[in-house]
């Protein structure tokens, strides 16, 4: 049985003091989040992935979506405001997309091919009346590989990459797309957009108190019938706490919590809560910084890895995560045979005793809650105490989740400082798993390559993943691409995460996928 701080219970107090509008007439369904504050709404939002969970995917649409209809299979893109793409067969830098016909943005225009210029100079073109610098920031990582798009007719798009990438797809399950009506109708006033979005997703914003909740209703005229949500209103509330979530589900005043505190869990199941978990691809490493500082010699990151006790990291996390070695979750379709790296601190110790860097001092960001990052000040503890019980002398530099995300977008020149990051990454697809945090042209600012790796052979592998179509020849070179990242150590990895969720026995239908994203359409809510 856990014991609840103190300042859990004053906020659930609080929160006993208030309950949703019409909360009586409506069937709701209320969600404690773990970002710190409310994700934006101007499109791709902040506060990380779980901003797209919780924000984006509702009101939104990409090109294609993911498919988190399942929960016994990895989960796949599928057509979203695309209904279908298929690479140009004279030219394999171009990709023709035929958009969904008869879909309506929430302000009732339609959506049509000139929506998706509009949106695509909106986050790329710096003279375009609609450019949105936040947008371009929030989108940069998905964009590093696109060179223009072409309009052939009103329900077709084509869009030229600048290096032939065949995996190129799953990049437009990223980019949201928001109305060009509205924003016209506003005159680009991007702050007044924010509280009155409009997009094509699932539900429809009506409600939104900045820093303290948001409240988003069904959009009945979703083109997708198989997911109108059949309850009355989402509302989102940021729950960075994990005993204030707790004490808010305890108490009633929500229904749906993110990442419950592990040792709250046996007395969440006493009180008749349901705890979710599946495996998914996702896990909790530290990025590293490969222009300057220790990280740069693999031996001080092969040292890091041997230093972890990861057995004690599942213990701490209440048996919701497995060990982590290497990027991908055992399971994986590319998983292959990485190194295991075992728990050995002599190892370690010589290992930086022979790289010169003993004792080894290392700067670290982290963040006190955020996006999947589990139990993050608990965790960071252990790490540090099992680094420096194998000869490193651990730093940390704390801070809130969206400064630890604008480190990551701003890359390793501006913080050259810092050794490395711990920042938790779902790994969805085999571009932004494996690709983006080694290739060069991902190089940060301009990708998910914070800190600058670059490796010959790594880059020659890239390259060729990108020119092979062959689906089961691509899957052989990920693979090994996979055992490469490993053997070069090019992160310090911790645990894979399940993926843990706690909601009220009001609650059914819901379909933990084995994916970051999740899919709130299919709930019911019993009186």
């Amino acid at each position: 049985m856990t014991s609840l701080t103190r300042p859990a219970y004053a906020l659930a107090i609080l929160l006993a003091c208030w309950s949703p509008p019409h909360a009586d007439a409506e069937s709701v369904v209320t969600v404690a989040m773990t970002a710190g504050d409310i994700p934006a709404t101007t499109g791709n939002p902040d506060q990380g992935f779980e901003g797209f969970r919780f924000v984006g995917y509702n009101l939104y649409d990409g090109l294609a979506l993911w498919d988190l209809s399942r929960g016994d299979k990895p989960s796949d893109i599928k057509p979203g405001l695309a209904t279908e793409w298929q690479v140009d067969p004279n030219d394999h830098r171009r990709w023709i997309y035929k958009l969904r016909q008869g879909v309506k943005w929430h302000d009732g225009c339609p959506f049509t091919a000139d929506d998706v210029l509009w949106n695509f100079r909106r986050i790329t073109d710096e003279k375009a009346p609609q450019y949105y610098t936040q947008q371009m920031a929030f989108t940069r990582a998905y964009t590093t590989n696109f060179a223009s798009v072409e309009k052939i007719d009103d329900n077709t798009v084509a869009i030229t990459t600048k290096v032939v990438e065949s995996l190129f797809p799953y990049q437009m399950s990223y980019l949201l797309m928001v109305s060009r009506c509205r924003a016209e109708a506003l005159h680009y006033d991007w702050n007044a957009y924010a509280e009155h979005p409009s997009g094509t997703g699932p539900f429809r914003a009506d409600r939104l108190v900045a820093h303290e909740r948001f409240e988003l209703v069904p959009n009945k005229e979703y083109w997708d019938p198989k997911r109108v949500a059949k309850y009355d209103r989402l509302v989102l509330l940021p729950m960075p706490e994990a005993a204030t979530r707790t004490a808010a589900l305890l108490t009633g005043q929500v229904n749906f919590v993110e990442a419950p505190s592990p040792d709250a869990i046996p007395r969440l199941k006493s009180a008749g809560m349901q705890i979710v978990t599946n495996v998914y691809p996702h896990n909790w490493p530290y990025i590293l910084n490969f222009v300057r500082g220790p990280m740069a010699d693999i031996r001080v990151r092969r040292a890091a890895n041997h230093a972890l006790n990861r057995g004690e990291f599942v213990e701490l996390l209440g048996g919701t995560a497995i060990e982590d070695y290497a990027t991908m979750p055992p399971g994986s379709p590319y998983y292959g045979n990485p190194v295991k790296y075992e728990h050995n601190p002599s190892k370690a110790k010589a290992l930086l005793k022979e790289a010169g860097c003993l004792p080894c001092k290392i700067t670290l960001a982290i963040s006190t809650s955020g996006s999947g990052q589990m139990q993050p000040l608990p965790m960071n503890e252990l790490v540090k105490s099992q680094l420096e019980e194998a000869g490193f002398q651990v730093d940390f530099k704390v801070m809130d989740w969206n400064s630890l995300i604008e480190i990551g977008r701003s890359g390793v020149v501006k913080y050259p400082e810092i050794d490395g990051y711990n920042g938790s990454r779902a790994l969805l697809d085999p571009v932004s798993a494996l690709i983006k945090p080694v290739g060069k042209l991902y190089w940060s600012p301009a990708g998910a390559n914070w800190g600058h790796f670059y490796d010959p052979e790594i880059e020659e592998l890239v390259g060729q993943i990108f020119n092979e179509f062959d689906i089961d020849k691509r899957l052989t070179m990920l693979t090994r691409l996979h055992e490469l990242e490993s053997d070069r150590a090019v992160m310090i990895w911790v645990v894979h995460d399940l993926n843990p969720r706690a909601l009220s026995p009001k609650l059914h239908g819901f379909v933990q996928a084995q994916n970051w994203f999740q899919d709130l359409t299919p709930i019911t809510v019993e009186p």
